[in-house]
């Protein structure tokens, strides 16, 4: 499966072998007993998801190969191996737990405690726990171990549905909800500080960082006249901080291009901390845009020029 790869996939050792788990065909079994007519829990282990879907099940040796191998024919399968004197795994497994009940039954997840089951835990060579597999069509394509970011986890949780051939719309996060709500309230300190979070959390996270521009564009504005602004730099071409006050303005109204082309003018007429103040705060404004406008590409190219 492709990456995010939260850390060096351990299948490198050699391919996983579950034959020996592999068990002959129960004979069939006598008609359950009707289920209880009254309220069952969801999204807990063995409960079932809003939509009727299994989440989070416990996994033993005598139930692995149906409901690991012969479920993740159809189902994704995630297998976190864990134990009650694992502290690591307390912090977890409830994360693995609260995005499986999110998933509402696009993939399980399939506890196995490795005291209770330690055959598995051999032949799935687990070394140290917390230890998360994916199992996929019967076999195991990724894994990692420890305890990682939610927002890691839902990027590998992604790579697993993806490689089962799952398509499920990605969830929107929280966290940058969060973070935009801030900034749209004005509050840009708090802003500043869930945005920068997220980074420290998911470094180079696109949104993040072009959330954290739109902070210190807001900042830099902030009591700005956009007509007193514009006239300033129009009467003092060769005053630096006046062309980026006019550019910060020109994004806020929707000419980024406008205000692109003011500052690699102002590049190509400057040198030394000046220019590199210059191109400093047009890569600013290049994150507040994104990576993929064309208007920031076309841009990029310009001020190499410029530089170069």
């Amino acid at each position: 499966m492709s990456d995010p790869r939260i850390t060096s996939s351990i299948f490198t050792r050699g391919a996983v072998d579950l034959s020996a788990l592999r068990t002959p065909a129960p004979a069939p079994a006598r008609p359950a007993a009707p289920a209880p007519t009254g309220p069952s829990p969801t999204g807990v282990p063995g409960g079932p998801a809003a939509g009727g879907g299994v989440t989070v099940i416990d996994v033993t040796e005598a139930t692995f190969q149906s409901e690991v191998l012969e479920r993740s024919l159809t189902t994704p399968v995630v297998v976190d191996f864990w134990a009650e004197w694992c502290q690591p795994c307390k912090q977890l497994s409830p994360v693995l737990e609260k995005l499986a009940v999110e998933g509402g039954g696009a993939w399980v997840l399939a506890k196995i405690d490795v005291d209770a089951n330690p055959r598995i835990a051999q032949m799935f060579r687990v070394q140290g726990i917390p230890m998360v597999y994916a199992v996929v069509g019967g076999q195991p394509v990724d894994a990692f171990s420890g305890v990682v970011p939610e927002a890691q986890l839902r990027q590998w949780i992604q790579a697993v549905l993806a490689a089962g051939g799952v398509a499920v719309e990605t969830p929107g996060d929280p966290r940058l909800d969060e973070a935009d709500d801030a900034l749209m309230s004005g509050d840009l300190d708090a802003a500043e500080a869930a945005y920068r979070k997220i980074l420290a959390e998911t470094p180079a996270d696109a949104v993040a960082e072009a959330g954290l521009a739109q902070v210190g564009l807001a900042r830099r504005v902030a009591g700005a006249n956009p007509a007193t602004a514009l006239a300033a730099a129009e009467a003092a071409p060769d005053d630096v901080d006046a062309q980026l006050l006019a550019a910060d303005v020109e994004v806020l109204s929707g000419l980024a291009e406008s205000a692109y082309a003011r500052l690699v003018a102002v590049v190509r007429r400057t040198n030394g901390e000046d220019r590199e103040k210059v191109r400093q705060h047009l890569v600013s404004l290049f994150s507040v845009a994104g990576p993929d406008d064309p208007a920031v590409a076309s841009a990029r190219r310009a001020l190499a020029s410029a530089l170069f």
